[in-house]
């Protein structure tokens, strides 16, 4: 695990030039203590590794240092193969140059690892399109994408539930389930849209001075969570048997259950335990609860435990003829 830590070390500080302890633990995924400990192997074992001093300081390789340790292992070519993706890069106007970069790496892989695209398409394939969705990239993908490459301000209008018009610095596109999305800044402000609700796009001529700590996957995932969590408008008691927990855990959606498990009370004597399960709606939480038959009580709100008593008593009636 070390070794290939080390290895991992020297190979960052050869492809960026000068990096800080604290940029190379957050690489690495160890403390800056552990950082420190590696600088001072490598030295030991020759490794010109050189530390600067000062605010804009941080490790180096000095004097042009190059490791030989870049060739690739059969499992890294064949993952290097499962990067790309052939659709979504072609949607953004990246076929040839993907195509290209392909032949490229074959053509620098040693004879025995060209084989490694071959086997990485016959075993995966990525359909990312959700099921009866539309295919086909939006009309202004290429030109957004253009305008991210250029870091070009851009005029949107946009349709949502009305037409509106932004002036917005394009930071990146996310792919999520099929569509895309457009990450732009406005008026200091990062906001996503759908490209598919994009109807016109005109760079304005001028460029923008990217923030360069805005991390997109972060503000992403940070996004997400807080929509689906917005979804969550409604909230219902119950008390659930030791099968209804393990079965109402694996059918709700992640901030619920977290949100469930954080409100639950301790088990009574017969292992049942009380806990509030944020709902989007209370008809949507009588469809959930309902899977869960006799292994849930709802104990509020009150229309929705009488109707989950009602729907007992016609199931019962119905079993009983």
């Amino acid at each position: 695990m070390r070794a290939s830590r080390l290895i991992s070390l020297i190979l960052l500080l050869q492809s960026r030039g000068t990096m800080t302890a604290g940029e190379l633990a957050r690489e690495l995924e160890v403390s800056e203590r552990t950082v420190y400990r590696d600088v001072v192997a490598l030295s030991a074992a020759g490794i010109p590794v050189y530390a600067d001093h000062g605010r804009r300081g941080g490790y180096r390789l000095v004097g042009g240092y190059r490791t030989g340790l870049t060739g690739l292992s059969r499992p890294e070519a064949e993952a290097l193969f499962l990067t790309g993706l052939p659709g979504p890069a072609g949607q953004l106007g990246l076929a040839d140059e993907v195509a290209a970069a392909r032949l490229k790496v074959l053509a620098a892989l040693p004879p025995s690892l060209r084989d490694a695209s071959a086997r990485t398409g016959r075993r995966f394939h990525l359909d990312v399109p959700g099921w009866f969705a539309k295919a086909d990239p939006p009309p202004l993908l290429t030109e957004l994408a253009r305008a991210i490459w250029a870091d070009q301000v851009i005029e949107l209008r946009y349709r949502k539930d009305r037409e509106v018009s932004r002036t917005a610095e394009p930071y990146g596109l996310v792919l999520k389930a099929g569509t895309w999305y457009l990450v732009g800044r406005v008026g200091g402000d990062h906001r996503t849209y759908r490209v598919d609700r994009i109807l016109a796009a005109e760079p304005t001529g001028a460029t923008f001075e990217r923030d360069e700590e805005f991390d997109l996957p972060a503000f992403w995932a940070d996004r997400t969570t807080r929509f689906v969590e917005s979804l969550f408008t409604e909230e219902v008691t119950v008390r659930l048997s030791p099968a209804g927990m393990h079965t109402l855990w694996t059918a709700v959606e992640p901030p619920a259950l977290r949100r469930a498990r954080e409100a639950a009370g301790e088990p009574d004597a017969e292992g049942w335990v009380v806990t509030r399960l944020p709902v989007e709606s209370l008809t949507i939480g009588f469809a959930v609860l309902l899977r869960l038959g006799p292994e849930v009580e709802v104990l509020g709100p009150p229309e929705l435990r009488e109707r989950m008593a009602e729907s007992a008593i016609r199931l019962a009636a119905l079993y009983q003829r």
